[in-house]
């Protein structure tokens, strides 16, 4: 069974800094793009950074490109987001997915296991 643990996030100020990461297990991942996305009340569910397992290879959105880093440990099999300078706009609940797409890695349905989700506050 394909589990993504998500841990990390909380609430900041803005400026600040906050790191989440996913835990996967289940399978071997090798082959998959871990992704990140975000969702604001009202709003869709935005691509927020993916990174190839085996390559390594890092795609960011543009609202947070510069400011957020994905990184994957394979010993650990855990994919981490490293968020700096975060903004209020920043506020969302964050997921962690998985999929075997190699193309749309932008998009929700490019991944077919899904994280628990965990809010992330940026306070003004």
């Amino acid at each position: 069974q394909v589990q993504l643990v998500e841990s990390g996030g909380g609430l900041v100020q803005a400026g600040g800094s906050l790191r989440r990461s996913c835990a996967a297990s289940g399978r071997t991942f090798i082959n998959d793009t871990m992704g990140w996305f975000r969702q604001a009340p009202g709003k869709e569910r935005e691509f927020v950074a993916a990174i190839r397992w085996n390559t390594g290879s890092t795609y960011y959105g543009g609202s947070v490109k510069g400011r957020f880093t994905i990184s994957r440990d394979n010993a650990k099999n855990t994919v981490t987001l490293q968020m700096n300078s975060l903004k209020p706009e920043d506020t969302a609940v964050y997921y962690c997915a998985a999929g075997l797409s190699t193309i749309t890695i932008m998009y929700t349905r490019g991944y077919n296991y899904w994280g628990q989700g965990t809010q992330v506050t940026v306070s003004s």
